[in-house]
């Protein structure tokens, strides 16, 4: 809401439908896996949304793919420190 109010329109714009279409796709990976392999769902799920996220707003809001490697490289890490946060609220819940 906030970027709407002061973002140019086709920033937001970018920002929604890149949203959107890479929680569409991390959806469609994650909820097949995520009862038997959390970890594998999180890890998957996340590269496939991350990807399509990064590409999607760059392509939109600015024509060019050249920073999506760094765009992926940022978001990958953050997945990566999320992980093992991940795995250990899961365990907890499996000992409860």
């Amino acid at each position: 809401v906030l970027s709407a109010a002061i973002a140019p329109p086709a920033l937001v714009i970018a920002s929604a439908t890149a949203f959107l279409l890479s929680e569409l796709a991390d959806t469609a990976v994650y909820t097949p896996l995520a009862e038997r392999r959390l970890m594998l769902a999180v890890a998957l799920s996340s590269l496939v949304g991350l990807a399509i996220d990064g590409a999607v707003f760059l392509w939109l809001a600015f024509g060019s793919l050249a920073l999506l490697p760094g765009q992926m490289l940022g978001k990958g890490v953050m997945v990566l420190a999320a992980m093992p946060v991940i795995y250990w609220i899961r365990q907890r819940e499996v000992r409860a």
